[in-house]
């Protein structure tokens, strides 16, 4: 067709106004418009998680004023930063189809390494932390191993791992159950006291802008060589002056009190981290082709075994670091480091964010969205003073909604493509 129009008068004229007009169109309204796309066709990201923060955040807004004060929120953010990095490597498992159900005890177990090296052998901190992470690194790799020579199931595989590596803590820390860290060791002080100066957070907010800007404006020109349309120069200034203005309120909100807290600040740069690798790199999409179809990631030249072997290092590394981070907030390396709600939190997180346990879907914000929702319902029922059971209850509901969500949309996505 757009060879003959190109053959009649002024035909090839009409082209160009046309290819111009999809480009502004694109520049403008295409971001609006690729998304409903997505929607329509079932692929819904974080749409859901976001709807229901914000519901969840009016409604314990409404019950207690308090719940969105910026000293609040500060504490709401020291919280979700320890099983945020935790539930980060779940995405990596989560993506290639696999599940690590270990991460608590295996960040335990880090925890009682670093006590234990550090305060009862008189290691320097710097070097009992290589140590503990370096020991979740060869779990991840053990794990990697058993399913790639042995074929067994990571669900069998980390669900041993759970029971040997809590016997582990236990055993390390003794009779005496817990090892107190100095307080006044700036490790300590990391998990629990400090905060960005001002001038530093407010930079670090301009710079998200200015990384949005830089990205989009490069993905923008590397499509205009291939001759593709492009989001215009300013739809791109527009959303980086929107997203600073964005972060540089909410900086200026948690200022107001005690500041952004440079937990925190490290969970935020290891989300960007991920996020740039899974999906600007190789690696990461090789991690969604082989979640999506292992066989066919086989066929296509990718080296699925190292892909799961990386898969389940990062995520045994990053639960180790997420447990190191665990006792600098508690000040502590006892029994209880990685039980109770450690495991699964970390696991619901990355569902309730997005991430698809089917495989081949997610990002790393889903670990940062789904971690602020879980620890957004705990702190607003603790401010309530109701029961701990309500937050198992609420959280669980959570968990089946995203799951639901989920399923309905990849049965979309699998209909819409038959069509």
């Amino acid at each position: 067709m757009n060879d003959k129009a190109e053959t009649m008068p002024g035909g090839k004229a009409l082209l160009d106004r046309q290819d111009e007009r999809v480009k502004h169109e694109e520049g403008f309204a295409g971001s609006v418009k690729a998304f409903w796309s997505q929607v329509r066709s079932g692929d819904l990201g974080s749409l859901p998680v976001v709807v229901g923060l914000v519901i969840i955040w009016t409604v314990f807004q409404l019950l207690n004023p308090v719940f969105l004060s910026s000293n609040n929120l500060a504490n709401l953010l020291f919280d979700s930063s320890t099983i945020g990095v935790i539930s980060l490597g779940i995405v990596c498992v989560l993506m290639v189809a696999q599940i690590d159900l270990s991460v608590g005890s295996v960040s335990g177990l880090a925890s009682a390494i670093t006590g234990v090296l550090w305060v009862e052998s008189g290691w320097p901190v710097w070097l009992a932390i290589l140590a503990a992470l370096a020991v979740g690194t060869l779990i991840g790799a053990l794990y990697a191993l058993l399913f790639n020579s042995l074929g067994m199931p990571s669900f069998v595989s980390t669900l041993a791992g759970l029971l040997a590596f809590l016997g582990a803590q236990l055993y390390l820390l003794g009779s005496n159950g817990s090892i107190n860290l100095p307080y006044d060791s700036p490790l300590v002080s990391f998990g629990q006291l400090l905060t960005m100066p001002d001038w530093v957070s407010y930079g670090l907010a301009a710079l998200a802008g200015i990384g949005l800007f830089v990205t989009g404006y490069r993905t923008a020109a590397r499509r205009r060589e291939a001759g593709l349309s492009a989001e215009s120069l300013a739809s791109l200034l527009a959303k980086a002056v929107v997203v600073i203005a964005a972060v540089e309120f909410v900086v200026f909100y948690l200022n107001q009190s005690r500041g952004v807290p440079w937990l925190f600040g490290l969970f935020i740069a290891l989300v960007l981290a991920m996020n740039y690798a899974l999906q600007r790199t190789k690696w990461g999409r090789s991690m969604r082709a082989v979640g999506g179809n292992p066989e066919a990631a086989r066929r296509a030249g990718i080296p699925v075994k190292r892909i799961y072997l990386s898969a389940f290092m990062l995520c045994s590394t990053l639960a180790a670091l997420g447990g190191i981070l665990g006792a600098a907030r508690l000040a502590s390396a006892s029994q209880q480091a990685g039980t109770g709600d450690v495991n699964l939190n970390a696991i619901a997180a990355a569902v309730i964010g997005g991430t698809s346990l089917f495989g081949g879907r997610g990002n790393a914000y889903s670990a940062l969205l789904g971690i602020i929702v879980i620890e957004s319902i705990a702190s607003g029922l603790t401010l309530l003073n109701l029961s701990s059971s309500l937050r198992y209850m609420i959280t669980g509901a959570v968990l089946a909604i995203a799951v639901i969500v989920d399923s309905l949309s990849r049965r979309s996505r699998v209909s819409h493509g038959r069509a």
